[in-house]
């Protein structure tokens, strides 16, 4: 007989998923967003993009070089970071923003730590906050989209401390395609559905997080609407939700791993956008909440780990 009886411990499924295959398909799920995000702003929004990806792909090779590490540029992960931190960046941003922003995300977010899997919060967002507190006249220049680019207000701004759509504020089917002023990578609710309806396909994440993440902020944003049904959609497909939900929440490393634990991850990220949009001071709130739960995630997994087989008091 030729076959072998393989022993080996747990854990025993196996497929061929490697973080490079992984990565890459979480970037071609942003692409059509991408993609819509320098149709819509043109080369400003090329520039902003293309500085973000290569600074963080060279950031990380050369701290990996300093430190002796194998350099793993070729994983695509700081691409992805670099990306993802471009697309949560208003287009008319100057150079150096995303320059600084990527060296931070990959220097002292990820690298720091141990880097890809030992972060302990999503690297991009937690570039994007630090540059949203640091330059923030900067990273709150929004742009129309056009060739004129005049400053404009993002769709939250008309709905701060409203429980109504205002008549001045851009149309939902705006929002919903990406015809909006904002970051370059929360202007089409559609497009990045539809990355994420691809991440699912391909087995990347599961849709339980980020059905649970806008869920609850469409509850809540229904309730304090009084049954506003086009209040609560407004909110739902407006600012950086889906962004957040479909491609930072799910992160690997920074989200909760327990079943019941991505629940309670993704219903607190919900929970406190909404808080933040509503009741705070900032019109918008996910990339707060993400980073937040990002921290609360290990002693969620703490209560909510499953008992050991055949454990006993």
């Amino acid at each position: 007989m030729d076959e072998k009886l393989i022993v080996t411990s747990s854990p025993h499924f196996r497929d061929d998923s490697t973080v490079h295959k992984i990565m890459l398909d979480v970037i071609i799920a942003l692409l059509p967003a991408t993609l819509a995000g320098i149709y819509y702003f043109g080369m400003n929004a090329a520039r902003v993009l293309f500085l973000a990806v290569i600074t963080a792909v060279i950031t990380e090779a050369v701290i990996q070089k300093l430190l002796k590490r194998p350099v793993t540029i070729n994983d695509m992960s700081a691409a992805l970071t670099g990306l993802l931190l471009g697309l949560n960046l208003a287009p008319s941003v100057p150079w150096w923003i995303p320059v600084v922003g990527s060296a931070f995300a990959i220097a002292l977010v990820k690298q720091l730590f141990g880097g890809i899997g030992h972060n302990f919060m999503n690297p991009a967002l937690a570039a994007r906050i630090f540059l949203t507190i640091s330059w923030t006249g900067n990273m709150t220049d929004w742009r129309a989209p056009g060739v004129d680019a005049v400053s404009t207000a993002t769709p939250l701004s008309f709905v701060k401390g409203a429980t109504e759509v205002p008549n001045a504020a851009p149309s939902l089917f705006d929002a919903f395609v990406g015809n909006i002023g904002g970051s370059l990578g929360e202007t089409s609710a559609i497009l990045l559905i539809l990355g994420g309806v691809y991440l699912v396909y391909r087995g990347v994440i599961s849709a339980k997080i980020p059905l649970i993440y806008v869920g609850t902020v469409a509850a809540a944003t229904l309730v304090y609407g009084g049954f506003d049904l086009y209040f609560m959609a407004y909110h739902v497909f407006s600012g950086g939700l889906m962004i957040g939900a479909i491609y930072m929440a799910t992160d690997y490393a920074s989200g909760a791993i327990t079943p019941r634990g991505r629940i309670i991850f993704a219903f607190g990220c919900g929970v406190l956008t909404s808080i933040i949009r509503l009741f705070g001071g900032y019109p918008e709130g996910v990339g707060f909440s993400i980073l937040l739960m990002n921290v609360a995630a290990p002693l969620i997994d703490k209560y909510t780990s499953p008992r050991v087989f055949g454990e006993v008091k």
